[in-house]
């Protein structure tokens, strides 16, 4: 495979799925009754509270364990960014005694387009990919090497990845489908 080629694949991350934990107990009732929550016992059963304030990028959802998960960024940097925003505000407001926060990134999901229409059919046939196009119109490759990874791709060109928890592991999850698809 050239070198030219890969470099021509695009790439882009569209979510970035990141946690970190307060290490204490949180009372989301006083969460609730912050400008930039969201909090109601029947509605989500008492145990999570909803958080977004305009400077956000993406959402938190904060946990009565102290558990917290950023979703809807689209860089690591963004979603440590709102976790530690949250953070802040909750210690501002002595919800939560100080605490240094240690994020870690779950989940990325890239959008990425290989430039070139996908033969689906053929490709089922020689690898091991998931293909129902009754029921599905992409096919499912669940890769272990170089990086666990699931990808939807489509006869288009295009394919979601997920499950990677490093941008750099990217490039080489589209080598090889590229040489797989090529």
């Amino acid at each position: 495979m050239s070198g030219w080629i890969q470099n021509l694949i695009e790439t882009k991350i569209v979510n970035v799925v990141t946690t970190a934990d307060l290490n204490q107990r949180i009372n989301l009732r006083m969460v609730g009754e912050l400008k930039i929550a969201e909090y109601s016992s029947r509605k989500y059963g008492g145990h999570v509270a909803y958080l977004k304030a305009p400077r956000m990028r993406g959402k938190v959802s904060l946990f009565a364990t102290g558990k917290m998960i950023s979703v809807g960024t689209r860089t690591p940097k963004n979603a440590a960014r709102d976790l530690n925003y949250v953070c802040s505000i909750l210690e501002n407001q002595k919800i939560v005694k100080p605490v240094t926060l240690k994020p870690k990134i779950r989940n990325l999901v890239f959008s990425v387009n290989f430039g070139m229409e996908i033969d689906l059919e053929s490709l089922a046939q020689k690898y091991r990919l998931i293909y129902e196009p009754e029921q599905f119109p992409g096919a499912i490759l669940k890769l272990e090497q170089p990086h666990a990874a699931t990808i939807l791709l489509f006869a288009s060109g295009k394919a979601v990845i997920t499950g990677l928890t490093d941008p750099r592991e990217i490039s080489k999850i589209t080598a090889k489908v590229l040489k797989m698809i090529e």
